[in-house]
């Protein structure tokens, strides 16, 4: 029942943004139908708590005087981290549209106030700037004010008659569905999805891989990403964990995607306090340099352009390795500052193409260092092609532990022929994570059928012998031999044939006879003696 519900809502949601964009690209409405989202579900969360709160008064929150909405005004923030007062509830200014009053400029205060209630609050860098996003007067929406306006009356309106279910704790409902609108807009965003958002089942493996030793403790306490997008790989880690207060850490350089990596934690019922999201180039301008991470999962952007200045040889994140990634080449740069952030005991797991695994120069020489010197190396896993929105080349997982408990190898799996044939893109199946999280649990112990082709644990002698190139083939051997050819049954069945292609020729030829047709007709030696 409750899967029916949430694939419903996931629907509605949907044909909302769908239908109602008009000629607007789904890139573009996104930014719009996700913040009034976010709005609609700030509303509704504060309106609840504030009716919980005045109970014992016997009136509802929008009954409250001026006097009793600045004592709930203190409480809001305090719990929530936002305020808002009851004639700027979204459910006001949906009746309003439904009349078709002119809403954009009241409802730019709204979203401002929104903003403003946290001034001086420990929730203030959370809500700052997260709806400048939504501009109401930008020609996207509509060629003149009143166009605008009716096309976002048109979403309140639609909004609104969904019942969120934000009170039902056993369910997340909404930020499912959140997280549902995001990947619609992915698949059609083309090579700007790469920017935001990870592949579902993508982020359940390396969510997987960093969790397994969470433990019934819970020993995941932290979970980072210098590359968040959206923040989905994030929220996707706190499903696998055994804890309830887990902190959530991440860093952004898109302005957009930035607050949407807001809006998302706050959506899945992540307090203001337990998440902290910064907005700026991780490599240039880390932001959590001073912490240290259980777990660290990121997709960063596939060979991006960095500065490589030389002044981050005396960086602490790179200083050791005596080379910087090259600039137009950033993966090993992203890699280094992950492994810098892991604490001595958790797990970093990242997607990166597969030229880091064999190309040469600098990047060798890191490669090298991170496996011989440091080995913090504890697999590397090949991905299907064309999993990832807007790019169709070969990718791979790399695992990074810094105290490691098979220490002398490192495992790799070929997992690229496993996945499901899309027409736009590759999917991989919960077959196939499994057959992976499997393969990486059980390493050594791998049951030679299920490894054969698939899994092979590499002596670290072994890789050296390879002069550190990590090229997954040349560890999993996929190589099937063809079936062996039988020349002795080939030159038979070839007899045999020729025999009947001179019995049917003599046929032929003898129909051509009792036809009286002289030429052209088949020539063989039945013919001869007639």
């Amino acid at each position: 029942m409750v899967r029916e519900h949430q694939q419903e809502l996931q629907k509605q949601l949907w044909n909302i943004a769908n239908t109602l964009r008009g000629n607007m690209s789904a890139d573009d409405f996104r930014d719009y139908i996700l913040g009034l989202i976010f709005y609609k579900y700030l509303s509704d969360k504060l309106n609840r708590y504030c009716d919980k709160l005045l109970v014992e008064d016997g009136i509802m929150f929008t009954q409250a005087d001026d006097e009793l909405i600045n004592e709930l005004r203190d409480e809001c923030i305090e719990n929530l981290g936002y305020f808002i007062a009851p004639k700027q509830l979204f459910a006001s200014l949906a009746k309003r549209g439904e009349k078709s009053d002119f809403i954009l400029d009241e409802l730019s205060r709204v979203l401002n106030d929104i903003e403003q209630s946290t001034t001086a609050a420990d929730s203030a860098d959370d809500f700052n700037g997260l709806f400048e996003e939504l501009d109401l007067n930008s020609s996207k929406l509509g060629k003149n004010p009143d166009a605008r306006n009716k096309l976002i009356c048109q979403v309140l309106v639609h909004l609104e008659n969904i019942d969120f279910q934000i009170d039902n704790s056993e369910i997340d409902l909404l930020g499912d569905a959140y997280e549902y609108l995001i990947g619609q807009f992915a698949s059609g965003a083309g090579k700007k999805a790469g920017e935001f958002y990870t592949p579902q089942q993508v982020s359940k493996i390396l969510a997987k891989l960093v969790t397994l030793d969470d433990g019934a403790n819970g020993n995941v306490k932290s979970v980072y990403d210098p590359t968040c997008g959206s923040g989905s790989l994030l929220l996707r880690v706190a499903k696998e964990v055994n804890n309830t207060n887990l902190e959530f850490y991440g860093q952004e350089q898109n302005p957009s995607t930035f607050n949407l990596a807001r809006m998302n934690m706050l959506m899945h019922g992540v307090r203001y306090d337990r998440f902290d999201i910064k907005n700026d180039d991780t490599l240039e301008h880390p932001m959590h340099l001073d912490k240290r991470f259980d777990a660290v999962v990121a997709n960063p952007p596939f060979s991006a352009n960095w500065s490589a200045s030389d002044l981050y040889l005396n960086d602490d994140r790179f200083s050791d390795y005596g080379k910087l990634a090259p600039k137009g080449k950033a993966d090993f740069a992203f890699v280094l500052h992950m492994v810098h952030q892991l604490n001595d005991k958790g797990t970093l797991a990242v997607v990166v193409p597969h030229g880091i695994l064999f190309r040469g120069a600098a990047e060798g020489h890191i490669r090298t260092h991170l496996i011989e010197k440091k080995n913090y190396l504890d697999a590397v896993i090949g991905l299907p092609a064309g999993i990832f929105f807007g790019t169709g080349i070969p990718t791979c997982i790399l695992v990074f532990k810094k105290q490691r408990k098979h220490a002398d190898n490192v495992l790799f799996i070929d997992a690229s022929n496993h996945f499901e044939k899309g027409k736009a893109q590759n999917y991989l199946r919960d077959s196939d994570v499994e057959r992976i999280v499997e393969a990486y649990t059980k390493r050594e112990q791998l049951e030679p059928e299920k490894a054969e082709r698939y899994a092979h644990v590499a002596k670290l002698a072994e890789i050296s012998d390879n002069d550190y190139n990590l090229n997954i083939p040349r560890y999993v051997d996929t190589f099937e031999e063809e079936v062996a050819v039988d020349l002795d049954a080939v030159a038979t069945d070839l007899s045999e044939l020729e025999i009947k292609m001179h019995s049917v020729d003599a046929d032929i030829a003898d129909f051509c006879l009792q036809l009286n047709i002289k030429a052209p007709f088949p020539l063989n030696k039945t013919l001869d003696k007639a």
